[in-house]
């Protein structure tokens, strides 16, 4: 039950401090009806039990009212008047002594700018307190001490200012109009400075073009380099091969006779004889 309980005041905790800023260590304006609860039930220290209960440290506070109010119980609650003298005491702006119902009411105000956590054991405080927007509740039960999870009004609320806050107001949409304005004009001037500068420097460049051009006619320089165009030329004639002849080789080699028959060419090869054989045909004959 404890685990569950933590993890229970954690997550309320945890929307107080995002949702209406809590900081730590956490301010908690206790009641004369919670701090005779604390003397009762013996949770002392009474600081260590609420930061073991909201899981960081604590800051107790009371007020005057509260006090002369525990006085005003006679001897039952003089324990608790003790108490509360030890603990620091808020500032009550009313200069005559007031209920502590409405001395606390007052302190926490319409919104609860000093991020009070209100501990008491008041029924009825504990209703009014929860139509205010962020002021988490702490009372006791026996030797356990409870945070009370957030209203329905305060999740209402903070529903409410997020949406606010997604949306323009209309002092926001006026200036937004004056800037977009401003910055539509700016821009306007901006391109049209921009546009003169432009001609501006294109009729230099013009300028500049021309006077070259003129000095390099007076100077007889041609404006542009000239190449020579290249040409095809012919194929390496080492490189082609020689053309084959398609004629028959008998048609092209043969002779033609008298007769028109063509005749093949004959080679009569003359043999050379040396002397020997020329004089051994002599004696033979």
């Amino acid at each position: 039950m404890r685990v569950k309980r933590q993890k229970r005041h954690r997550k309320i905790v945890r929307f107080y401090t995002a949702c209406f800023g809590f900081r730590q260590p956490y301010k908690v304006l206790c009641d004369g009806t919670f701090v005779h609860h604390l003397i009762e039930n013996r949770i002392i220290p009474a600081d260590n039990a609420l930061s073991n209960a909201l899981a960081a440290p604590v800051k107790l506070f009371t007020t005057k009212c509260v006090i002369d109010e525990l006085k005003r119980l006679g001897q039952s609650h003089s324990e608790a008047v003790e108490a509360a003298y030890k603990v620091a005491i808020a500032r009550c702006e009313h200069e005559k002594l007031k209920s502590a119902d409405a001395c606390l009411m007052e302190v926490i105000g319409e919104k609860n700018p000093e991020h009070f956590f209100v501990a008491t054991q008041d029924v009825d405080l504990r209703k009014k307190l929860q139509e205010v927007p962020g002021v988490p509740l702490i009372f006791g039960l026996r030797n356990a001490l409870l945070l009370e999870p957030p209203s329905s009004f305060q999740r209402k609320f903070v529903k409410t200012s997020e949406e606010a806050r997604s949306c323009m107001t209309k002092s926001e949409f006026k200036k937004l109009k004056k800037s977009t304005k401003n910055i539509l004009e700016t821009k306007e001037i901006g391109d049209s400075s921009n546009k003169n500068e432009e001609l501006e420097n294109q009729k230099l460049e013009m300028q500049a073009d021309k006077k070259t051009h003129y000095a390099r006619k007076g100077m007889g320089v041609k404006d542009r380099p000239q190449f020579k165009r290249k040409r095809a030329k012919a194929p390496n004639p080492l490189s082609c091969k020689k053309k084959k002849n398609h004629e028959n080789p008998s048609t092209s080699s043969g002779k033609e006779g008298k007769d028109g028959n063509t005749t093949l060419r004959s080679r009569n090869r003359k043999r050379k004889r040396s002397r020997g054989a020329k004089n051994l045909a002599v004696t033979e004959s």
